[in-house]
């Protein structure tokens, strides 16, 4: 099978490509990034595409004409990007890269990015929402990948082939990316005082390997995929040995001006995890999928914090 990987560079792409690779039914593996791959990739083709170059991303996808497309190129609010570059190409990489997979006369799959967002935070939501509960975003990231979800659907339902939605939990671990992890690492860290409600992750690598699942089954229905168990915001910064800064009302105005001087802003989706929470079932995707996250959110919380920080070494004297 010749299968698509687009947002390769990124550390979740790249981990997904490393697993593919050593996949027996995969056969050609390609990729599409804005930046090169963090690992060392041994039978990958990759092309380095920045996400507005509509005439080279169809160009080359169309050559490729791949079976599967896998579609990771999606960039979170103050993760990589602020939230309006961040929207800016998450859309031109959905409507390049997409578009271009529905020109393709052998394509059969396709899976794509979303979260756990989608669902929202309205007033008297469900706390855990499965598959079943209706998207109702209430965020700009929410908004992003809902608007992924239905342009992929659209052109699943247009050309006959499958749609497998993935709607990750917050995705975290060494090196990636990551608003909320951004945040939970400074030395203070700001906490809903009247309401610390709990929220679920994701390791990376368990990410990747739901990707794989998902592309190596074809899937054709949306999965959430979260790691087993929960914790709140509070009990985060405690494990991490952060001082927790209670916050109420107005004094977040004050608490976001203050993350964003210290290089970790609060994009609107990371508030309304601390104020609301952010769980999902996912036990549809064991049953589907047969795959189930190994690494629990505590788990996941702890390996962020193992994560060293950059150590600033003295230059060397110089010597005559």
């Amino acid at each position: 099978m010749r299968v698509l990987v687009s947002g390769m560079g990124g550390e979740l792409g790249s981990r997904v490509a490393t697993l593919l690779e050593n996949e027996q039914w995969v056969g050609s593996l390609e990729g599409i990034g804005v930046d090169p791959p963090r690992r060392r990739l041994r039978r990958t083709v990759f092309h380095r595409i920045v996400a507005g170059e509509h005439d080279r991303i169809v160009t080359e996808i169309t050559r490729f004409n791949p079976h599967i497309v896998v579609h990771i190129a999606v960039w979170e609010p103050y993760a990589r990007a602020a939230p309006h570059a961040a929207r800016e190409l998450t859309d031109d990489a959905a409507t390049s890269i997409l578009g271009a997979a529905a020109e393709c006369r052998a394509l059969e799959s396709i899976v794509v990015r979303s979260g756990l967002e989608v669902y929202g935070r309205p007033r008297d939501s469900v706390t855990r929402p499965n598959e079943d509960v209706l998207p109702t975003p209430t965020s700009e990231y929410g908004h992003t990948l809902f608007d992924i979800e239905q342009t992929a659907t659209a052109i699943g339902e247009r050309i006959g082939v499958s749609i497998g939605t993935l709607r990750l939990a917050s995705v975290l671990g060494p090196h990636v990316p990551s608003a909320i992890g951004r945040l939970l690492r400074m030395p203070a860290v700001p906490f809903s005082a009247l309401a610390d409600p709990p929220f679920a992750v994701i390791h990376q690598h368990d990410a990747a390997e739901a990707f794989v699942a998902a592309a190596h089954r074809r899937l054709d229905q949306p999965l959430n995929i979260v790691a087993p168990g929960a914790i709140t915001a509070y009990q985060a910064i405690r494990r991490g040995h952060r001082i927790p800064i209670p916050v109420v009302g107005p004094q977040w105005a004050l608490a976001r001006a203050l993350a964003f001087l210290a290089g970790a802003p609060v994009a609107d989706h990371v508030q309304e995890m601390l104020h609301r929470g952010r769980l999902g079932d996912n036990s549809r995707a064991t049953e589907v999928l047969g795959f189930a996250p190994t690494t629990t959110t505590k788990d996941v919380i702890d390996q962020l914090y193992r994560w060293p920080s950059v150590i600033h070494t003295p230059a060397r004297e110089a010597v005559a």
